[in-house]
């Protein structure tokens, strides 16, 4: 988490020179390069059928982060992250329809719509600063995109065994996010400096943390993996924070305790489960 959050702090600093659209380009084309030499899949195994499971899982894992990335223009990257659960806490209340669920989910609700603007209105402003719409539409689309990518991750995982899958995956998100990134950033995304800026986003973001999550996952239950992500709005807030100087407001603080408080909570009272996955690189 802390690896995937200073990443991304360290992708905002990109801005500027390459933009939202063409960080995220060079990010995940360059993570899709680091997979492949680091994991050799053998993508010359698949069929058809398995890049039928394979496409909507990239497609969505690369809209995802374009979306995230846009949503960093406006929003400090604790927030951002904060309403990006959105998605995956939704998910799971449809998935379970448990009456537990909802209440957590309408907690997680409840701390979004404090830094609404109309949220804002009620409460007469004690966020430090009023937050973008766009940003937050953008960071909920993200979440949506996200929930998107764990239903078709789920496909491919029992279509494609081992790691190919989230190679090819990966591989499709570059292609998917690549004529943004061109039509915003052009030429500039193969500059010397930009090029090994890109590569040590990557690192952070992509191959550094997949490879821990994954031995994580093999020495702790799934559960407790899930409720030790659920801390991960802080962690990006510290990371904004230390990295960016950026400061949340209160309301800002209390719609990530809420979420934190809905993940952490759906976690330790959903059903146990055998096997978890690693988040998707942002």
């Amino acid at each position: 988490m802390v690896s995937i959050q200073g990443g991304a702090a360290f992708a905002k600093t990109l801005f500027p020179t390459l933009g939202a659209a063409g960080t995220t380009t060079l990010r995940v084309t360059l993570a899709a390069a680091l997979l492949v030499a680091l994991l050799r899949p053998n993508l010359r195994a698949l069929t058809r059928a398995d890049w039928a499971a394979i496409v909507p899982y990239g497609a969505a894992l690369g809209l995802m982060n374009l979306a995230f990335y846009e949503s960093l223009r406006t929003l400090p990257l604790g927030l951002a992250v904060t309403l990006e659960f959105i998605g995956p806490l939704t998910l799971s209340l449809l998935l379970s329809r448990r009456a537990l669920d909802v209440a957590w989910v309408v907690l997680a609700g409840l701390g979004i719509a404090l830094i609404s603007p109309l949220g804002q209105q009620l409460t007469g402003g004690v966020a430090a600063a009023p937050v973008s719409p766009v940003g937050i539409g953008l960071a909920l689309l993200a979440g949506a995109f996200w929930a998107l990518y764990i239903l078709a991750g789920g496909a491919v995982g029992r279509r494609v065994p081992g790691t190919t899958g989230v190679v090819a995956g990966m591989i499709v998100a570059a292609v998917v996010t690549l004529p943004f990134g061109v039509a915003e950033a052009g030429a500039d995304l193969l500059t010397p400096g930009a090029l090994a800026l890109g590569l040590g986003v990557a690192v952070l973001s992509s191959a550094l943390p997949y490879t821990l999550e994954m031995r994580a996952l093999r020495a702790i239950p799934a559960r407790i993996f899930g409720v030790m992500m659920s801390v991960e709005p802080a962690i990006a807030a510290l990371s904004g924070l230390l990295f960016l100087g950026e400061r949340l407001g209160a309301a800002q603080w209390i719609a990530m305790l809420c979420v934190i408080a809905a993940s952490a909570g759906i976690n330790l009272t959903g059903k146990p489960t055998a096997h978890s996955e690693p988040e998707p690189v942002n």
